[in-house]
């Protein structure tokens, strides 16, 4: 065994223990903690959810973005390829039944969704060209007062999302093609597309936060509707099979003898952990989109950050399970010869035809392209929060994260992603315990967007209502724009007095 093997072997099964005994439990945890004490806000408030896509910005600038293009950017890093060979591989491994558990789980981890990017909207800051940043990096820093845990937080995510993810979405946008290009590996094509898709991600990073929220806006809900598309024909054109379909996902989902028999392997623990780790709630990745948002009220683009867990893993990750699952009822034997993402194309392949192959081909490399600037654009805002706004060090890392996309088109690099893992395991865990210590603040926020849905105001925030709230640089009077507005202005007037039972 050489050394990259043993490190290989190593790092895996640190990742692996890391995921199954400590993060699970938590993530887990502060899932259903949340949940109790928002009363579900990720239920109760799922009508406004989508209102607020629709909502206009609140602060006019050329670099700011809306609520909508905000959600795009988290999507767009939140969908990748897990969500087509990682259902695949969970049903696979676990059983039909993972399906249930993994929706179960983005019901839940929606919460923790909420009050990590509300506390994100809390504590943004302006950048020099008007546009918003934030994520947990700048709410350990401004809330917790402790800059150099912020510091340690948005290094496991610059060396998690810049180095070891983009690596892998790159290789596999281009490793796609291999299907269409005998000897891909071999010929030079494997460069030349690392060149193409090198200049392609160029293009929208060097365009800044603006270029990739546009970007990311146009091919999210593009292939997003083109997935769907296809699974609701699979769907159709086998609708006499969903009741057997239904009947494995519930047989699976509580055959208690196979759970309890190996749990850390069971239908239950895949299911929950695909589903966590798809959409990735809680893990402090998603709320330096959520923080980029200008909106009137911090809760509104939590609530949004919380659709996007539901996007990801109720509508995306389900209509892969759709596809794998009528091919289990149909083809039970050839199904269950086939893991990952074959087992995906021969599934699609079944249902439409060959055409579906091509397709599956188009997604990948749409969803794994989409991941690659969502997760740059997390990489940058943190080296902004480290290293502030030098364009050197910007431009210096704008060209290592080219390089670094080329390199993993051409090459599987198992360990740089096992250190991945690794790292973002670390940084959910500080992510989890911050939002533990400040979530309420995020509550606080909820309640004074509650008080104002409930007198018929469309929330505004100013951050001097809310009794000791740690100093914020955002959402003071001087910057709400609809101050002296009735009824917004009679609201706000009552709550400077700070007078609201709760609040003292």
């Amino acid at each position: 065994m050489d050394i990259n093997e043993m490190l290989v072997n190593l790092t895996g099964e640190i990742s692996g223990y890391l995921y199954t005994y400590i993060l699970l439990i938590l993530l887990v945890f502060v899932g259903v903690y949340f949940t109790i004490r928002t009363k579900g806000v990720q239920i109760r408030y799922i009508k406004d959810m989508f209102t607020q896509l629709t909502e206009k910005k609140h602060v006019q600038g050329e670099r700011s973005i809306s609520s909508f293009q905000a959600l795009m950017v988290s999507t767009a890093s939140r969908v990748g390829t897990g969500n087509i060979a990682g259902v695949a591989t969970a049903i696979a491994t676990g059983g039909p039944g993972a399906v249930f558990w993994m929706g179960l789980m983005a019901v839940i981890g929606a919460a923790s969704a909420f009050i990590e990017s509300t506390l994100a909207q809390i504590w943004k800051v302006r950048g020099m060209d008007g546009e918003f940043r934030g994520g947990p990096a700048y709410y350990i820093e401004k809330a917790l007062g402790a800059r150099w845990l912020g510091i340690v937080f948005a290094i496991l995510l610059i060396l998690c999302f810049a180095f070891g993810f983009n690596g892998l979405q790159a290789f596999n946008a281009t490793s796609a093609l291999e299907y269409y290009i005998p000897d891909y590996a071999t010929n030079g094509a494997a460069v030349a597309c690392g060149i193409v898709l090198a200049v392609m991600t160029a293009f929208v990073i060097f365009g800044g936060a603006k270029r990739i929220s546009i970007i990311t806006s146009i091919i999210v809900p593009i292939m997003a509707l083109g997935y769907i598309a296809i699974a609701l024909w699979t769907t159709i054109v086998n609708i006499g099979e969903l009741p057997a379909v239904f009947s494995l996902v519930f047989a699976s989902a509580f055959d208690f003898q196979s759970i309890f028999g190996g749990f850390a392997g069971s239908v239950v623990m895949l299911g929950i952990k695909r589903g966590l780790y798809s959409n990735e709630a809680g893990m402090g990745s998603a709320p330096n989109a959520a923080a980029t948002a200008s909106v009137s009220h911090p809760v509104k683009q939590g609530l949004v950050q919380s659709l996007s867990v539901y996007i990801d893993t109720l509508l995306i990750c389900t209509c892969s399970a759709m596809m794998v699952l009528v091919f289990y009822v149909q083809d039970p034997e050839a199904a269950a010869s086939l893991n990952g993402m074959p087992l995906v194309q021969m599934a699609v392949n079944n249902s439409v035809g060959e055409m579906g192959i091509h397709f599956i081909t188009f997604a990948i490399f749409a969803f794994a392209f989409s991941s690659l600037i969502g997760n740059y654009f997390y990489a940058e805002s943190n080296l902004r929060f480290i290293k502030g706004n030098s364009k050197v060090v910007l431009t210096v890392f704008r060209l290592v994260c080219l390089v670094v996309v080329f390199y993993g088109a051409v090459n599987s690099f198992d360990l740089a992603w096992n250190l991945a893992d690794i790292f973002m395991g670390f940084m959910a865990l500080v992510n989890l315990i911050a939002i533990l210590l400040l979530g309420k603040w995020a509550l606080a926020a909820l309640d004074d967007y509650t008080r104002q849905r409930k007198q018929g105001i469309d929330p505004v925030f100013v951050a001097d209502s809310i009794p000791g709230l740690p100093k914020t640089d955002c959402w003071h009077v001087s910057e709400v724009e609809d101050y002296g507005k009735p009824p917004v202005k009679e609201y706000l007037d009552d709550a400077l007095d700070a007078e609201y039972v709760g609040l003292k």
